[in-house]
């Protein structure tokens, strides 16, 4: 019997740790295509890597059988997809742009060969409309008149699983490491695959998609921004996350702030959710956030201002589906202003490099910030500004 075959384009912390590893598990061998030449190399002399999974017991997960293709390599990789089972994409937003040209010409690549086939593609990004992103950016580069929608399955995913940075000194040891949470469940669209679901232990397949990919934004991804943004306001000292969530009234304002959100998306999902089950999940979260097995960081979760304060991210994109609904949004809002003072560093002392640059351009200018980051314009939302306004005083203790 053939093995099965996925073909990953993305050999980082979600795509080693949680993608691959899933797939593998089930009898599948996994492809990488990545820029990173040293990952790659490795790759392809050991055939296998390690995921540690942090908690009260840490378990290894040795993930195999692997192997690696450089992004450049364009003739291997179509290659590999001509035979493929199963494509994954998980580089990151900042990377789809060099991926989606080595895709779109394995596509037509797959096409011409048989206009029969159907190609799935699991898009495991933090992204919300994500699909759409794809069926807007594919067609670039693929000949007039392909049949994307018939031929092509573009699954969304809510990617829930929680990876650290790993320490230099480990990554120094083991550049194929990582580390994660015992937390494995991948959530997908399980309407948008043109072939048979894969059977692979660890997918569950929704209905609603959209719902389940505004949860992880507005709640998971919702709750990570608060607990760095509101933790760095009431001690900059702060390193890790399991720290912050010692303390009773940060943790209850984290778990307020997220449960502001929750109510939001119980209105917005009747039929999916409940305050009750959204309640119980915001608990759950919680409780993951605080495994100190884990090592998460404030810094981690909270650094890269220009996209977590973005119009669509996890604190404006909140606000906005807030308004939508007729839902308060003033401890959601009160974050996002935190936000904007954020400065923690990683365990080298140093802030993200964006990051610098946004306290450089900005320096805690709250109009210029809802305005040029979040996208809100004064004259459509006058009541979210003064409503800012005066989250800015009362964090500058004005009030």
């Amino acid at each position: 019997m053939r093995e099965k075959k996925l073909v990953l384009f993305g050999a980082g912390k979600i795509g080693r740790s949680f993608i691959a590893q899933l797939f593998c598990r089930s009898g599948y061998e996994t492809v990488f295509v990545d820029i990173n030449k040293d990952i790659i190399n490795e790759l392809n002399r050991r055939k296998r890597y390690h995921v540690l999974v942090r908690g009260e017991q840490d378990e290894a997960i040795e993930v195999f059988p692997v192997r690696g293709i450089l992004l450049s390599d364009e003739e291997q990789i179509v290659r590999e997809i001509l035979t493929a089972d199963l494509l994954a994409v998980s580089v990151g937003q900042a990377g789809l742009p060099a991926a989606l040209p080595v895709i779109a010409r394995a596509l037509v690549a797959c096409y011409n060969l048989d206009p029969e086939r159907k190609t799935d593609i699991i898009i495991a990004e933090n992204l919300r409309n994500a699909a759409e992103y794809f069926l807007e950016e594919l067609p670039v580069y693929l000949p007039p008149r392909f049949p994307l929608r018939d031929v092509v399955g573009l699954v969304e995913t809510s990617i829930g699983k929680m990876v650290p940075l790993i320490p230099e000194k480990d990554a120094r040891k083991d550049i194929l490491l990582v580390y994660a949470e015992p937390y494995n469940t991948l959530i997908l669209d399980g309407k948008a695959f043109r072939n048979p679901k894969p059977e692979v232990e660890g997918l569950a397949f929704k209905d609603n998609m959209k719902a389940w990919v505004d949860r992880k934004s507005f709640i998971h991804n919702l709750g990570h921004a608060a607990l760095a943004y509101l933790g760095y306001l009431y001690d900059p000292g702060l390193y890790y996350t399991w720290e912050a969530l010692e303390n009773k009234r940060l943790r209850n304002d984290v778990r307020n702030t997220m449960l502001e959100a929750a109510a939001v998306l119980a209105k917005k999902y009747p039929g999916e959710f409940t305050l009750e089950s959204l309640e119980e999940h915001t608990d759950d979260l919680l409780h993951r956030f605080a495994n100190r097995h884990l090592g998460d960081t404030i810094f981690r979760v909270g650094c890269d201002l220009y996209r977590k304060l973005g119009p669509a991210d996890r604190l404006a994109g909140a606000i906005r589906l807030a308004m939508d609904v007729s839902m308060p949004y003033d401890k959601i809002l009160y974050t996002l202003v935190a936000g904007i003072y954020f400065q923690a560093t990683d365990e080298k002392g140093e802030m993200l490099p964006s990051d610098q640059e946004f306290h450089k351009r900005y320096r805690n200018q709250i109009d210029a910030v809802l305005r040029e980051v979040c996208g809100f314009e004064e004259e459509i939302f006058p009541g979210l500004f003064e409503k800012a306004r005066a989250c800015n005083r009362q964090i500058l203790g004005l009030e």
